[in-house]
């Protein structure tokens, strides 16, 4: 059964937000009549949400299904250990077109306490920004509890946020607890934790085609939020060719920056899934006889039983995501 594993990749789930434009189909090519997509859920087992594979013999497959068939041979003796039929991280690409809500995610004890869930520990890598856009992360300066309960009330929360100009390559690591918001004109690859728990704090006072406000989870977020958390969320990282440059590493995910136009000689030691997110260019994953490609806005999972694999390109950006 092992010997049937190749690079998978899974149909995308599009999601319609509020907020959402059109880059997701006009930069990266996702199919959608829908005029806001905001998310494209790449590869996902969050529930009522698995992603299903759309290449090889395993076509039609879902994630789930993976899991319970090939189990460690899918994520590695480690991770299956750890989670079970799970699988521990949701990849997305996220288009922004008008600001998200500021908001932030609870840790593992308080999600686990609450809602039965991983926490959401993410970081994301501008993949295109528009002139003047930004990002929201952390506070401009000291915060405590009443300071920003007194700024939510009197609806002056955005003159504590701290907001970043941003460009294409920009990276940055959001820890849990630390309140953040996608602006206006970015687009991103997300990489976080399987958890869809999220709390917002403010929505910019915007209503839904019905005169409808968004939900706010104020009560829940003053408890998550971390008001000591240290300004590290940039992420500076090396760009070198044809090699893996280290961009991320915590304890849910790591993650490397490949920039590559030759053919690496890939070794998996790492007892772990490996995935590919494609945010610029394309190229091949050569397994033996097996050969799938990788475009721009493109996913691929390389199962952890696949130790040897090669990557050709005569272009390509990628983000190499392992736990």
């Amino acid at each position: 059964m092992k010997a049937s594993l190749y690079p998978l990749k899974f149909h995308p789930i599009l999601k319609e937000k509020i907020w959402g434009g059109q880059k997701l189909k006009t930069y990266l090519n996702k199919n959608s009549d829908a005029p806001n997509v905001g998310e494209s859920w790449e590869l996902s087992d969050v529930e009522g949400d698995t992603s299903i594979v759309s290449n090889g013999k395993l076509k039609g497959t879902s994630l789930k299904e993976l899991l319970e068939e090939y189990a460690s041979d899918i994520v590695g003796e480690k991770n299956y250990q750890q989670f079970g039929n799970k699988f521990p991280l949701l990849i997305k690409f996220i288009d922004a077109k008008e600001d998200l809500s500021i908001q932030l995610h609870p840790n593992d004890k308080l999600a686990k306490k609450r809602h039965n869930s991983f926490g959401k520990t993410e970081m994301w890598y501008v993949m295109q920004a528009d002139a003047g856009s930004n990002l929201i992360v952390g506070f401009n300066q000291d915060v405590d509890s009443k300071k920003y309960l007194n700024h939510l009330e009197n609806k002056t929360l955005t003159e504590i946020l701290n907001f970043d100009d941003v460009k294409e390559g920009d990276t940055y690591f959001i820890e849990v607890g630390r309140v953040h918001s996608i602006g206006a004109g970015v687009m991103v690859a997300e990489i976080q934790q399987t958890s869809d728990i999220t709390y917002r704090v403010y929505d910019w006072d915007r209503k839904d085609d019905d005169g409808n406000e968004r939900e706010l989870h104020n009560d829940l977020a003053i408890d998550a939020i971390d008001f000591n958390i240290p300004d590290n969320f940039r992420v500076s990282y090396s760009k070198e060719k044809n090699t893996s440059n280290q961009m991320v590493s915590c304890p849910y995910f790591k993650t490397n920056y490949l920039d590559i136009d030759s053919t690496l000689e890939k070794e998996n030691r790492q007892d772990s899934f490996v995935i590919y997110m494609c945010v610029d260019g394309d190229a091949r994953i050569n397994v033996g006889d097996f050969s799938e490609s990788i475009k721009k806005g493109e996913t691929v999972l390389v199962p952890a039983y696949l130790k040897q694999y090669k990557i050709e390109s005569k272009g390509a950006k990628l983000l190499e995501i392992y736990v």
